[in-house]
C-alpha cells in the first residue's frame, strides 16, 4: 500500500465503455482524469455485447405486459429470462419497484429520452469513427427484427407505429423485402420490422481503440485496481482506498457497471440495481451472412454480423454477480438461429468463443445519471441495462457536461441519481 495519495481533478470508478467515454469527454475538458478499473478496461460487460447502436430500443426494461411474460418464461430453464431462486431482500424490493415502473405512463414518459439517448450514442460513434485510430467497425445500416408468428407481428407492428410517433424510421417488411434489404440474408421467419436508423459495431475493438486513445492523451487508467472503501469529511469524498492505494480528486463518478449499487453502499446511498446476465457466442464465419444486424423476435437472441465472425447474443438472468455460464442457455440461442435464418454452411459450436456479462438493470430500466444530494463531489453514471454500449458515448458526453457545471446537453430529470433514495 502506497503512504501517499495520488491525486487527480477527476476520479473514475469503472472503466467500461461509459467510463472510458466519461474519460474521454473529460480531458477534452481540460480535466485532469485518473480511471480505476477492478479488471481490465472494456472488459466486463462492455466486451461481448452484441455490439447494437439501437435508437429502436426506446421502450424501458419496465413496461406492459413484462411481467406476464416473465412469468411464462421463468420456469423455463432454456428461456429467454431467469430469475435465480434465492432468498434476497435487495432482489425482492428491486421487483417491488420494478413491478410498479410497469405502466403504460411511465413507457410515455421514458421513450422521448431513450430515444435521444441512443441517438446522441451513434452520432457521437460517426464522429469517433472518423478519428485516427478508432476503427471499431461502426456501421450505420440499421438492424431488422425478424418474427415467426402473429403475436410476433403484431408486437412488431406495435413498434414500428410507436418508432414513427417518434419520428424514427420503421417499417414491416415481407420476406420478399428482407432479401432486397439485405440479399445475403435467407430469412425462415413471416417478416420484419426494419429500423433503418439503428446501427452497430465491435464492441471489444471500440474499447480497446478509447483506451489506447486515453492513454496516449495522458489519462492515468489503472488495471486491476479494486475499491476497498472511502475516506469522508462532511459532504465531501477525500479519498478512495483501493487495492493499489489512495486516491483522492476533486471530482469522483462511480461508474462501476452492476457492481456500482455495492459500491455505493459504502457511501450510505441506496441506488437499487440488479445484475441481468447476457450470454454471447461468437463464432468465426468467413462465409455469407447478414450483413445488418437482427434480433429474433420470439426467441429475444440478437444476430449481429462482426468482420469475419458472426455473434449471438440474448438472456436475461437475474442470479445476482455471478458470471457463470449455463450451457443450457448456450444452447437455447444457438437453436433458435436456425428456426429464423438458413446459412450457407452449419455452425460449429466447438469454435465458438462463449461469454457471459453482468447489465446493471435499474427497476425502472433507465440508468442513473448525474450528482447526488448527499456528497458535494460525487456524480453516477450506471445502471444502463442493455442499451450501455450503445448510449455509452451520450452518457459519457452528459455526465461530462453535469460535473463541470455546464448545461446538460438531453433533460436528465428522469435519471436522477436520487430517485430511491
Amino acid at each position: 500500500m502506497r503512504a501517499h495519495t495520488e491525486h487527480s481533478d477527476i476520479l473514475i470508478v469503472g472503466g467500461g465503455a461509459v467510463g472510458l467515454c466519461a474519460a474521454y469527454f473529460l480531458h477534452k475538458k481540460g480535466c485532469q482524469v485518473t480511471i480505476l478499473e477492478k479488471g481490465v478496461p472494456g472488459g466486463g460487460s462492455s466486451y461481448g455485447n452484441a455490439g447494437l447502436v439501437v435508437p429502436s430500443h426506446f421502450v424501458p426494461l419496465a413496461a406492459p405486459g413484462v411481467i406476464s411474460q416473465g412469468l411464462k418464461w421463468i420456469w423455463n430453464p432454456e428461456s429467454p429470462f431467469y430469475i435465480k431462486p434465492r432468498f434476497d431482500l435487495a432482489l425482492f424490493d428491486w421487483l417491488w419497484k420494478f413491478r410498479a415502473a410497469c405502466n403504460a405512463a411511465h413507457v410515455q414518459r421514458s421513450s422521448t429520452l431513450l430515444r435521444d439517448l441512443n441517438l446522441g450514442g451513434k452520432r457521437l460513434y460517426e464522429q469517433f469513427s472518423q478519428q485516427a485510430g478508432f476503427n471499431f467497425g461502426f456501421t450505420p445500416k440499421g438492424l431488422m427484427i425478424l418474427f415467426r408468428s402473429p403475436a410476433g407481428a403484431h408486437e412488431c407492428g406495435e413498434m414500428a407505429a410507436a418508432a414513427g410517433d417518434l419520428g424514427l424510421s420503421a417499417r414491416i417488411v415481407s420476406n420478399e423485402e428482407i432479401a432486397q434489404i439485405d440479399p445475403a440474408l435467407h430469412s425462415r421467419a413471416q417478416g420484419a420490422v426494419y429500423f433503418q436508423d439503428d446501427a452497430h459495431l465491435d464492441p471489444a475493438a471500440f474499447n480497446r481503440a478509447m483506451h489506447a486513445y486515453l492513454e496516449t492523451a495522458g489519462v492515468a487508467v489503472q488495471s486491476g485496481c479494486e475499491v476497498l472503501g472511502f475516506q469522508k469529511s462532511g459532504r465531501k469524498i477525500t479519498a478512495v482506498k483501493t487495492s493499489r492505494g489512495d486516491y483522492s480528486a476533486g471530482e469522483i463518478l462511480l461508474a462501476g457497471g452492476a457492481w456500482t449499487a455495492g459500491i455505493a453502499r459504502q457511501l450510505g446511498l441506496k441506488l437499487p440495481m440488479q445484475a441481468g446476465k447476457g450470454y454471447s457466442i461468437t463464432l468465426p464465419y468467413p462465409d455469407a451472412k447478414p450483413s445488418i444486424p437482427l434480433i429474433l423476435e420470439e426467441a429475444r437472441v440478437a444476430v449481429t454480423p462482426l468482420g469475419d465472425r458472426l455473434r449471438l447474443a440474448g438472456t436475461l438472468e437475474l442470479s445476482g454477480l455471478d458470471a457463470s455460464i449455463n450451457h443450457r442457455r448456450v444452447k437455447a440461442i444457438l437453436r433458435a438461429l436456425s428456426a429464423y435464418i438458413d446459412l450457407p454452411r452449419p455452425i460449429n459450436p466447438d469454435q465458438a468463443e462463449i461469454w457471459a456479462g453482468l447489465r446493471p438493470c435499474t427497476p425502472d430500466g433507465l440508468p442513473y445519471l448525474g450528482r447526488t444530494a448527499r456528497y458535494g463531489n460525487l456524480s453516477v453514471a450506471a445502471g444502463h441495462a442493455m442499451i450501455g454500449m450503445s448510449t455509452a458515448p451520450s452518457s459519457g458526453k452528459l455526465i461530462s457536461e453535469v460535473i463541470v457545471g455546464e448545461e446538460p446537453f438531453l433533460d436528465i430529470n428522469l435519471l436522477n441519481v436520487d430517485r430511491y433514495a
